[in-house]
């Protein structure tokens, strides 16, 4: 008898009422219109899981597999596939090697009959998302060595799925990194050693090893190594470079039960533009899997000159892993440093019914970059507010309009004030500007607004690595007079005209959201001023630094990057889970 679960009524009841509707809107209609091509979906999970043997005395251990479906649509709205579809399982070829059991909880409904499994579901959401959840363990009697596969396929009316098998075995390597004791608390130019050094508690020996070595923009590695590949990127950290990544491999064969270090450990040190920064480094068995998912798509450089990184046995004796949980470990360091961000404002000149455009916004003096890793947040709030006369017509994406008191405001046309936020990071070399369209409503002489560069909260307006709070403010002018009675201090902290063209340096960026919202840009390496959107929250705006922006995920994201398993991969779940 095949279990329900709350979730999959209601799927199945919205199934009904959407296909009751189609009819209903068909038996209107003259003529049928021409349909669409079906869909194209993908099944997908762990390609290969190892297990750990079944033991003498107690239960076997589990291990967790999560079988995926892709559906390529890129259109979130209305690229969901609305119907039921089928999945199924073959277990034939585990049987005697493993033993699976099905989690409904909120899922699909499964239900297993011998050697085989079928799971029924409904809709399928753009993106990734989870087919079904199984936990497996050892079967007994199964022995070290035991291998066998899962043939996953699907059906659905108007659908096709390609069809994915994983591959399942007993016993293999563990690879457990050692966790250092470093030093956090620093001032640029501390290295210390970095002496990495793992076991192998599993039942068979590794075939060479891949060393991931992965470090924010404060940090670097004193020399580069012949058998290591190099690759800078922004990991979704709203600005290129942010973070470096070192894949190092190691051919030979790494036994179980031993210990292993780095012959001649390498330095880390903190840079001139160290503030709050990462190290993550972890250790799994090479390979092209291995490889895949660490480079997450990245395009790396072989390291030039230099030694090359070397592994030996430890003194003190201290296929797919066993248990990827521990194969990597991370640090927080926090540096001793600043940085001195400075607002710049704009002026512009207009009649009574004129639109005019202005850019404003601030630019990162260093010597630090800031980055809040774990939380997510954003850096700073830049805080504009309207001269006497104008309005908005066009904002960045990243401005919402609030009340003249910093209110929440619900209509976005024609605010007094805008609260336009930063991604998660600031590089030291970044100018985040910001393109606004101004219309005069009426001609005020030197009509004067303000923008400043703040803490996100504005009860504590004062950002905390900033010693020099007098440059976070700049004027917004409107109409001045040039004879220098009016307000001159829409000027850089440069001291430089802040007219609309010069105030960006780089690539443009721009989304859309409210001061916790995200902003996305052009391809890496292009070059450009922001562009103006509009009062709805069109896009354009952002940090234009060395190269475009890019902020695609936030603190989930990121809790992934430091998590185990791969380092970084954004895979959609269903809401409702």
């Amino acid at each position: 008898m095949r279990s329900t679960t709350p979730r999959a009524a209601l799927r199945r009841a919205a199934g009904g009422f959407a296909a009751a509707g189609l009819m209903a809107a068909g038996s209107l209609g003259l003529t049928a219109p021409a349909q669409a091509a079906a869909p194209e979906f993908t099944l997908g999970g762990p390609a290969e899981t190892a297990l750990h043997p079944y033991p003498a005395t107690g239960a076997p251990q589990k291990a967790s597999l999560d079988f995926t479906v892709n559906n390529p649509s890129e259109d979130e709205e209305n690229g969901a596939f609305q119907g039921e579809y089928t999945v199924r399982f073959d277990l034939s070829g585990i049987e005697g090697v493993a033993d699976v059991s099905f989690d409904n909880e909120g899922g699909a409904d499964c239900t297993t009959t011998g050697t085989s499994a079928v799971c029924h579901d409904w809709g399928i959401f753009p993106g990734l998302s989870t087919l079904a959840e199984l936990d497996i363990t050892a079967a007994k009697g199964s022995e070290d060595g035991d291998t066998g596969a899962i043939e996953v396929t699907a059906e659905a009316d108007g659908a096709t799925f390609t069809s994915f098998t994983a591959r399942v075995g007993i016993g293999g390597p563990d690879l457990s990194m050692e966790r250092l004791p470093f030093k956090t608390e620093l001032k640029p130019g501390d290295a210390q050693p970095v002496p990495v050094t793992f076991t192998n508690n599993g039942t068979r020996a590794a075939d060479g090893v891949l060393l991931t070595l992965r470090y924010t923009r404060g940090m670097e590695f004193t020399e580069r190594y012949q058998n290591c590949e190099y690759s800078e990127s922004d990991l979704g950290m709203g600005s290129p470079g942010v973070w470096t990544t070192a894949l190092c491999s190691f051919d030979g064969s790494y036994e179980p039960g031993v210990t292993y270090t780095l012959a001649e450990p390498p330095a880390i040190r903190a840079t001139k533009r160290a503030f709050y920064d990462s190290f993550l480094y972890r250790i799994e068995e090479d390979g092209s899997t291995a490889r895949a998912a660490q480079r997450a798509g990245a395009r790396y450089s072989p390291g030039k000159g230099g030694a090359t990184l070397a592994l030996r046995k430890a003194p003190e004796g201290l296929t797919a892993d066993l248990d990827p949980s521990d194969n990597q470990q991370d640090v927080d360091f926090r540096t001793s440093n600043s940085a001195d961000f400075v607002a710049y404002g704009d002026r512009a000149k207009g009649a009574a019914g004129d639109s005019v455009e202005v850019k404003v916004g601030f630019r990162n003096r260093g010597p630090a970059w800031i980055g809040y890793i774990r939380s997510g947040e954003d850096v700073a709030t830049v805080d504009v507010t309207v001269p006497e006369g104008a309005t908005v017509v066009a904002k960045p994406g990243t401005c919402r309009g609030v009340t003249a008191d910093g209110e929440y405001r619900e209509d976005q046309t024609a605010a007094p004030r805008y609260f336009c936020s930063t991604p998660m990071s600031v590089r030291e070399d970044a100018d985040f500007a910001l393109p606004f369209e101004l219309k005069i409503v009426k001609k005020v002489e030197g009509a004067s607004g303000k923008v400043v560069v703040r803490n996100t909260h504005l009860a504590e307006p004062k950002l905390p690595f900033d010693p020099e709070p007098a440059n976070n403010t700049a004027s917004l002018v409107l109409n001045a007079d040039d004879s220098g009675s009016g307000d001159s201090g829409a000027t850089t902290g440069d001291g430089d005209s802040a007219s609309g063209g010069s105030a960006a340096t780089g690539g443009s960026a721009g989304g859309s959201g409210d001061s916790g919202g995200s902003a996305s840009g052009s391809s890496e390496g292009t070059t450009g001023s922001p562009s103006t959107g509009t009062t709805g929250g069109g896009s354009g705006g952002g940090l234009a630094a060395t190269g475009s922006v890019a902020l695609t995920t936030g603190a989930a994201a990121l809790a992934a990057l430091v998590a185990g398993g791969v380092l970084y991969t954004v895979s959609r779940r269903r809401a409702a889970r």
